[in-house]
């Protein structure tokens, strides 16, 4: 894992994410403005304080915009690249929340960009759209999120059982299915990662995976067919210990999922069982002992 990652202040160098574009010189060429305002709606005015910086650091710039019903963030954003700030970088992709690329900050609170909208905002004061505090800034409202990617290769990959029916094939029960299905809508916004306070405020990077990659490890350890073994890689590993369930990650999921109680929550009490039960240990022992 990367060094502790601190946007506004240290230095690093910046891989952005190759599935998602940044949209720094306005709208692209033999394309429509991204800009969401209908023609011929009532329009008023709103101002955006927008981070503006790199990895040495940046400050805040206030831009007034016209507004009108309907608008996101990024409908605004991409109005203030537009019209007022045509080298502003922004990450975007689908603009329907699931590509997971336009997360921020709005407001000090991570979001999705495209998913927050005008009207559930306080539009008399400056809505402050500043970049993911978790990572380290590449420029404006663009991270380095390539620490989230190497994460994911240390986990021990799927690895099934084999096949228990003559066919070739494997039974399953339903509910046993079903448990792990929620765990796969994550988009991989990363605002888990970055709302979590082991990341965010103590930059814990190099000892803790984040609850992105709890989730992703539920996953495997709670699919039917899997018999990986990961519960030592948790807890000395990937820094499960760290979590203290505060549930803020679920609390800011796009997707809702319900990351502490169904993921983090179960892999602890795995941990527990296999690191800190006594009665555990006990069976354990004995059955050491039977086998020799």
């Amino acid at each position: 894992m990367s060094a502790g990652m601190q946007p506004r202040t240290e230095k690093g160098t910046g891989v952005a994410d190759p599935k998602s574009r940044i949209g720094d010189t306005g709208p692209v060429a033999g394309r429509s403005s991204p800009s969401a305002v209908p023609q011929n709606a009532p329009q008023s005015t709103a101002t955006f304080r927008v981070w503006r910086g790199d990895e040495s650091g940046g400050k805040l710039v206030d831009y007034t915009t016209p507004v009108s019903e309907g608008m996101v963030v990024l409908d605004a954003i991409h109005q203030i690249q537009a019209d007022q700030a045509n080298d502003l970088a922004v990450r975007w992709n689908c603009k329907a929340g699931k590509c997971g690329s336009c997360s921020a900050e709005i407001n000090g609170k991570p979001k999705l960009m495209c998913m927050a909208r005008l009207n559930e905002l306080p539009l008399d004061k400056p809505v402050t759209v500043e970049p993911m505090r978790a990572f380290k800034p590449i420029r404006d409202l663009v991270t380095d999120v390539s620490w989230n990617f190497r994460v994911k290769q240390e986990i021990k990959p799927f690895r099934p059982r084999k096949p228990d029916a003559p066919d070739g094939t494997w039974r399953m029960d339903q509910r046993d299915v079903d448990r792990v299905q929620e765990f796969r809508k994550c988009i991989e916004c990363f605002l888990c990662q970055d709302v979590c306070h082991v990341l965010r405020d103590h930059n814990k990077h190099e000892e803790f995976i984040g609850p992105r990659f709890l989730v992703y490890a539920a996953a495997l350890e709670m699919h039917p067919l899997d018999v990986e073994d990961r519960v030592a890689d948790l807890k000395r590993e990937h820094g499960i210990g760290f979590c203290n369930i505060t549930k803020c990650c679920t609390a800011v999921c796009p997707e809702h999922i319900t990351i502490t109680d169904n993921a983090i929550i179960p892999l602890k009490e795995r941990v527990i069982d296999e690191f800190y039960d006594p009665l555990g240990r006990l069976v354990k022992i004995f059955s050491r002992r039977k086998k020799d």
